[in-house]
């Protein structure tokens, strides 16, 4: 028996020792082509990040000629770029509206006639011919409808003024397509029209139709073998609106393809690292088994806002995009998802004052699941989506006093519901493969960024920005930049000082943020996690 015992414990050391081996050498010596939508932190730098915590090199454009806030991005260099770097890369991960526009934004407000457009789209074709061994991931975009316009929302200048209107006439257009309208409704949709000037209608529907051209296009393209894979989102939405109705018709003109070759999905920012996700699961020939969890009430059917589907959709479509595969038992998942929603179903805004610490209806039950899920030791992501744009203070400090903010593997609460569900999935069906540093890194760079600053720091500094000397305002900051830096990194320090305590043995220092595209919306972190 003893003889048995030492057998066995020798056997495990030998099996946790190549597995920990493997886990470092996964990517060693192999590149990625990377080309996101734009250099948004969350786009760029810290979807790279996943990638390289894998041995991974994951190779991107120079930021010169990706899309930001003052530069929409340069097509042409992109394509020569793309050309340039292709070689020996064991996977091209591509956004089709950086190589078509420039970048997401600059899709928005471009005037490029759709032989233009066609022209670069055609490219793909020449480039699979040029580097036909290398699998091309490519994801890409149905344009958004705003419910609103706004002078820092990279719309058309019209947007500003008839952006409601153009919403709900699509809204109305849209659900006309579906159901017969009300009398009230077809005579609010025959006002609409009236009231719009009719040069607006047609130049934010013409450009609208040559993207959807372009689209299909690149549905052609992926049914002919040119991409392994099409990821289709639909940028900020609604349940109903002209983007959810352009999805619903992309996804019929797919529907032959079948969802394991494409599928359209809500959301846009998350498309980067689902493809990357899948493109990395392909390359180590492996089908992650992932469980998901939602909270009582609504749950799976939670609609969130700024999507055009249910919650479960979003989930379900993030974890076959990813590469992997929907399971019900999870003492078999290599990741169990817990979904994190408000009892009512009802997503509200993370920034605003009423995101307090005290527990809601539907805080202790989540949190019985999610203690349920640890205790058993399973390897848990957290989608947190009670509020969008920021995390749940009161999930988030219930976490903290039960001392469970390290005992998940993966979390993600920012921006949209999907934006947090897509990430959570791509990045976290990979941390099977990472060690626990790599894994506590990537926590932290959710915690600060969705936490500590949308959800807390955000609001303090925006609410300073008017004492600050000079000029500039929360959409664009000006010369208040340098101090909103100063002011968010010293605020950002003492939340995580008071709030979060490290695993032992680790130290964090030199805790940084900035605001990269000149606006409070998003904010780049950076820090040092050292063992002591």
């Amino acid at each position: 028996m003893r003889k048995a015992l030492i057998f066995f414990s020798l056997l495990m050391a030998i099996i946790s020792f190549t597995t920990v081996t493997f886990a470092a050498q996964i990517g060693q010596g192999k590149k990625i082509l990377y080309i996101p939508i734009d250099n948004r932190p969350i786009s760029l730098r810290q979807t790279i990040d996943v990638g390289e915590k894998l041995g991974y090199e994951i190779v991107v454009p120079p930021d010169e000629i990706l899309g930001s806030r003052e530069n929409l991005g340069d097509s042409e260099k992109l394509w020569t770029w793309l050309n340039e770097n292709a070689h020996g890369v064991s996977a091209a991960v591509i956004s089709t509206d950086a190589m078509l526009y420039g970048s997401l934004i600059a899709s928005r407000q471009h005037n490029l006639s759709a032989e233009e457009i066609l022209t670069r789209a055609k490219k793909f074709e020449q480039f699979k011919k040029n580097f036909p061994y290398v699998p091309i991931y490519a994801f890409t975009t149905v344009m958004r409808t705003p419910r609103m316009g706004s002078p820092a929302a990279n719309d058309p200048d019209y947007y500003v003024t008839y952006g409601t209107q153009i919403f709900r006439y699509t809204e109305l257009n849209d659900k006309a397509e579906i159901r017969d309208l009300t009398k009230r409704e077809k005579k609010e949709f025959d006002q609409l029209q009236k009231n719009i000037p009719q040069t607006y209608l047609d130049d934010w529907f013409k450009r609208r139709a040559k993207n959807f051209d372009a689209v299909k296009y690149f549905v052609d393209l992926t049914r002919d073998y040119y991409f392994d894979y099409l990821l289709v989102g639909c940028d900020d939405s609604a349940e109903y609106s002209q983007t959810h109705l352009e999805g619903r018709h992309m996804s019929e003109y797919m529907k032959p393809l079948g969802k394991a070759r494409c599928q359209v999905m809500s959301g846009a920012d998350e498309l980067g690292i689902l493809m990357l996700s899948r493109a990395i699961n392909r390359d180590i020939g492996e089908i992650p088994f992932v469980a998901v969890k939602y909270n009582e009430g609504k749950g799976a059917w939670t609609f969130p806002r700024y999507g055009n589907e249910t919650i479960s959709e979003s989930v379900d479509g993030a974890i076959l995009a990813s590469g992997s595969f929907r399971i019900t038992s999870a003492n078999r998942a290599d990741l169990v998802v817990a979904v994190n929603t408000n009892y009512d179903g009802k997503t509200l805004e993370a920034n605003l004052p009423g995101n307090f610490t005290t527990p809601r209806k539907g805080t202790k039950p989540f949190m019985r699941i999610l203690q349920d899920l640890t205790e058993k030791n399973y390897p848990v992501g957290v989608i947190d989506i009670a509020y969008a744009n920021g995390a749940d203070n009161a999930l988030m400090e219930q976490m903290r006093i039960h001392n469970l903010l390290f005992k998940i593997r993966a979390y993600s609460g920012w921006n949209t519901a999907s934006n947090s569900s897509g990430f959570l999935i791509g990045a976290g069906v990979l941390t099977r493969w990472m060690d626990n540093r790599d894994v506590e890194s990537l926590l932290l760079t959710r915690y600060f960024d969705d936490w500590v600053y949308q959800a807390n720091v955000r609001r303090r500094v925006t609410g300073m920005l008017s004492e600050i000397p000079g000029t500039g305002a929360t959409a664009s900051l000006g010369d208040k930049m340098v101090r909103a830096d100063e002011l968010t990194s010293e605020m950002a320090t003492k939340f995580v000082e008071e709030n979060i305590k490290l695993p032992q043995g680790y130290l964090l220092r030199n805790i940084l943020f900035t605001h990269p595209w000149n606006r409070m919306y998003e904010a780049d972190v950076s820090f040092d996690l050292q063992t002591d």
